[in-house]
Order: C-alpha cells, then sequence, then structure tokens
C-alpha cells in the first residue's frame, strides 16, 4: 500500500509538472505571436541586466537573482510620434530566514516600458491613493490635488514639475484614469512604466494594456508634447 501511495504520488507530481510546462510553453508561444502582429521582436532568454538599465523603478530593485524574461521590444505610434517600447516578465526572489530555516519564494510579474522620444521628461507618479497616503497626507505631505474630488480621493499624484502633472491629468485624462483606477503610470529617468501587481500577463492582457499606455501618452495636450518632443530615435 505505501509503494502504492508513493508511485500515485510521483506521478501526479509527474502530471503538475507536464501541465505547467505545457502552459509555459503555451504562452509563450502566446507572447511570441502578439510581438510578430505588433511587428516587434521576441526574446524568451533572461535578461539579468534589465534591473541595471531600469534601476529607476524601484520594483526592478527587489529581491535578489533579478531577470527579465520574454521581451517583445518595438515602436509605439502615437499620433504623429513614434515611441521606443519594451515589455515583458520580471522575476526576482526573496530569501527569508527564521533562524531555523530559510526559504526563498520567486515572485513573477509583467511590465510595459515605453521611452519617449522626449531628451527631458519630467518625472510624474500616479497610482492609486493607499491607507499610508492617506496617512502621510494627514501630517503634512500632501500629494498633487485636483479639481475633482473623486479624482483626488482615488490617486495618488506626484511630480517636482507641477506644472508638468497638471498639464498631463487634465480633465480628459482623469476621466481615462477613472475608467480603470487599477492602472497607474510610473515616469522616472525618461520613461514611462506600468507594471503588473498580480502576478504575470496573458498575451490578451499585454495587448489591452500596451493600448491603455498608448491611449494614455495620446492624451497629452500637443503643446506638452511639442515642448518636450527632441530629435532622433529612442530605444527602450
Amino acid at each position: 500500500m505505501i509503494v502504492l501511495v508513493v508511485v500515485v504520488g510521483v506521478a501526479l507530481v509527474g502530471v503538475v509538472a507536464y501541465l505547467a510546462h505545457k502552459a509555459e510553453v503555451q504562452r509563450r508561444e502566446g507572447l511570441a505571436a502578439l510581438a510578430a502582429e505588433l511587428g516587434w521582436t521576441f526574446e524568451p532568454a533572461r535578461d539579468r541586466g534589465f534591473d541595471e538599465e531600469h534601476a529607476q523603478f524601484g520594483v526592478f530593485r527587489r529581491g535578489h537573482s533579478r531577470a527579465a524574461l520574454n521581451t517583445m521590444r518595438g515602436r509605439l505610434a502615437v499620433g504623429p510620434r513614434e515611441h521606443g517600447g519594451r515589455m515583458g516578465d520580471f522575476e526576482y526572489k526573496i530569501t527569508t530566514s527564521s533562524g531555523k530555516s530559510t526559504r526563498t519564494r520567486t515572485i513573477r510579474t509583467s511590465y510595459i516600458v515605453v521611452r519617449p522620444a522626449f531628451p527631458r521628461l519630467p518625472d510624474l507618479l500616479i497610482r492609486r491613493e493607499t491607507v499610508l497616503d492617506k496617512l502621510a497626507g494627514a501630517i503634512g505631505f500632501d500629494d498633487i490635488d485636483f479639481e475633482s474630488s473623486e479624482f483626488s480621493r482615488k490617486f495618488h499624484v506626484k511630480s517636482r514639475d507641477k506644472r508638468f502633472a497638471y498639464d498631463v491629468v487634465h480633465p480628459r485624462m482623469m476621466e481615462f484614469l477613472l475608467a480603470d483606477p487599477g492602472l497607474g503610470v510610473d515616469i522616472e529617468g525618461g520613461c514611462v512604466l506600468v507594471c503588473g501587481d498580480r502576478g504575470r500577463w496573458t498575451p490578451a492582457e499585454f495587448r489591452v494594456r500596451l493600448e491603455w499606455v498608448r491611449r494614455f501618452l495620446e492624451l497629452w495636450p500637443e503643446h506638452v508634447a511639442s515642448e518636450l518632443e527632441g530629435k532622433g530615435a529612442a530605444r527602450a
């Protein structure tokens, strides 16, 4: 009986591993097909230098053994302009110790990074407001408030360049952001980042979020884009 239980257990582990591998292959094939449809390149191999290349974003500096993979690169057309785009998966490991044992777990997420062809792009953070943000506001560390009380209540907006923030977050932009409050944007070091916080995206979710980023950039007023516009191509 014990031998039978062991055999069944090993078989179940094998089946689970096979199904997981099959799902991973199917997902990778779906991402490759999406990249081809967009006219982008696709590289499934791990890029262990990604975290250094985009070190301005805290999400890419967490844990250890960091790597980007399933990377898609290409150009994102926004009105008359084209910007450098990169998207894919990112993973890192977190190791904790209780003194008696050590546990390592792998965190996996997905991201989109766009590098607009603007030489001087001010930093701007737009994300869902958290309890900690409300507590910080109560003791004087306010974010940027807007005329829409609903938007100011739901979103935390931060920038050293308040004029840029007010120009970008105009009424139509507020409506757009409120339509999907689950997404936020972090602009730092000349790049625009949208990153997941609940696991990896499916190929269909990548498509939807890339269109969201395109629409976000499309809603920037023309005078803002013209002031920021630089010459030459950009690479994300």
